[in-house]
């Protein structure tokens, strides 16, 4: 007696793959199979216990009382100020230099570009404190170009609240570049050729026509780089140092208290998790449209 055949092949399609029928149901069938494999499932758990349990730690440990008083402290005030005004000039000067980058790296053709954007994403996995002393020895009072900064216009950046928007715009720019590079190839480059054929210059059909059509990753490229310009800590105590209501800006703060002051350290710590949560509210359904 010969073996009945397979759910498929009754059908009167090609037989099945392992794979197809353990993860799909034939036409018609049986129900489909949705509950994962124990060798998978077991890590799964794992990483997701070793993500979310320092976090649960930081909520069950926060000094819920006193985070009023804490939050409302003359240290507390002066570190998310400066916190808040650097990320968002560092965010600034990323916009100004970083959207023509972008655009470069995007639309032009010339040798070395790949090469050209391997560099402009170096800082995304440089560590930190190599980018600060990067910058020292290119913007101290003795480096490459700080040098001539400092002799021929009076200008000392390093340890200084300007050289805090530096350090953030370094290490925040490339999350920048990396959207906004990325929306300008997925826009269709139909719309400027059409704005050329009807003569407008290639700068003014980037300002009418590019620019409005790729304001959604220009934005969401904006909300990153301001995210990872707020969190800075490497770069930023190694070129501006420590210095409250100069440099010191929200994780050193926390680097600082932690030592001293347990509770502020994680009431900080609080302040700066509410709005890492923020930032990926906002840039959720911009990630599932991707997707």
């Amino acid at each position: 007696m010969s073996p009945s055949p397979a759910p498929a092949e009754a059908d009167g399609g090609p037989a099945p793959s392992g794979r197809f029928r353990r993860g799909r149901p034939a036409r018609g069938g049986r129900r489909r199979r949705t509950g994962a494999p124990l060798p998978l499932l077991l890590p799964a758990l794992v990483g997701v216990c070793f993500l979310l349990l320092p976090l649960l730690a930081l909520l069950i440990r926060a000094p819920w009382r006193d985070l009023p008083d804490q939050l409302t402290s003359a240290q507390v005030w002066q570190a998310l100020r400066l916190s808040l005004l650097s990320a968002t000039a560092a965010t600034a000067v990323s916009l100004v230099l970083g959207v023509p980058l972008a655009w470069l790296l995007a639309r032009t053709e010339f040798p070395g570009r790949g090469l050209l954007r391997a560099l402009v994403t170096l800082p995304l996995v440089l560590p930190p404190v190599v980018g600060g002393v990067a910058l020292l020895l290119a913007l101290g009072r003795n480096g490459v170009a700080g040098r001539w900064l400092d002799e021929w216009f009076g200008i000392t950046l390093p340890f200084t609240t300007t050289g805090v928007v530096l350090a953030e715009a370094f290490v925040a720019m490339p999350f920048l570049v990396i959207s906004v590079e990325g929306t300008l190839r997925a826009a269709d480059p139909r719309y400027e050729e059409a704005a050329a054929t009807l003569g407008a210059s290639r700068f003014t059909a980037f300002r009418r026509v590019t620019l409005p059509l790729i304001a959604p990753g220009v934005l969401a490229g904006a909300v990153l780089a301001w995210a990872r310009a707020l969190g800075e800590f490497g770069a930023t105590i190694t070129f501006a140092g420590n210095f409250p209501g100069r440099t010191q800006t929200m994780p050193l703060a926390v680097y600082l208290a932690l030592q001293n002051d347990p509770a502020a350290a994680i009431a900080l710590s609080l302040v700066l998790l509410a709005v890492s949560i923020a930032v990926l509210a906002g840039l959720r359904d911009r990630w599932l449209t991707a997707s």
